[in-house]
């Protein structure tokens, strides 16, 4: 496991203002950085939010999205609005929303497009508890789009549109937040085993970069000793 920085903290709260410090860090240097949905990260965010209240020197990114307009409450971007962006007192320099209004094929095409030639300076990701990260899921066809850098998902519940992992791997810091016993067997297999499509996020390294794994002690219950 040298290929990453695990860092676990004795509880989930501790994991989440650790996430806050090193998202706080980013955002006082500026660039591009890309955020997930879900509900672990939002404590985080609300920290964030506290520490850097100036956030005028970066471009916001959606690691991935659902296929709905941004006021839905499945909305990637509405979580991250409500829970940092419409607490700053200076605003992002852009935001570049995934226009999960469109048309899965069409909002991956203009993603896709917008996201040429960005590396993301950092990338906040989770883990499901099958393994999946961002919208990368379990042998899903997405996992081998090496020429483009956002991808559309057909999903049975709602479509996504995901950041491809050569678009992820490029980052300069990926950073994975990961709380929770149900996310353990799934921590297991992403760090402490070979990469393998059927646990997407053990594909997910920073090339060129930092990785950098922040768990709770329920999450990083299965990680050999």
């Amino acid at each position: 496991m040298s290929d990453v920085e695990l860092r676990v903290a004795a509880t989930a709260a501790e994991a989440q203002r650790e996430a806050a410090e090193l998202l706080a860090e980013s955002a006082r240097r500026g660039g591009h950085i890309a955020l997930s949905g879900g509900g672990t990260p939002r404590p985080a965010y609300e920290g964030a939010a506290r520490l850097a209240p100036d956030w005028s020197g970066v471009e916001v990114w959606w690691a991935d999205e659902r296929c709905v307009p941004p006021d839905d409450e499945r909305s990637n971007y509405r979580l991250v609005r409500e829970s940092l962006l419409d607490r700053l007192d200076r605003k992002p320099l852009m935001e570049h929303r995934v226009l999960g209004e469109l048309s899965p094929a069409e909002a991956a095409d203009a993603y896709d497009a917008e996201l040429r030639d960005v590396v993301f300076d950092l990338a906040l990701l989770g883990i499901g508890p099958d393994g999946h990260t961002a919208s990368l899921f379990p042998n899903d066809p997405a996992l081998d789009e090496l020429g483009r850098r956002a991808a559309a998902v057909p999903r049975p519940d709602v479509a996504r549109v995901t950041a491809t992992i050569p678009q992820l791997n490029a980052s300069e810091t990926v950073l994975f937040l990961i709380v929770g016993e149900e996310k353990a067997d799934a921590v297991a297999r992403s760090f402490s085993a070979p990469p393998d499509p059927a646990t997407p996020a053990g594909l997910v390294r920073s090339v060129s970069g930092r990785t950098i794994v922040l768990l709770d002690r329920a999450a990083a219950a299965r990680l050999p000793n």
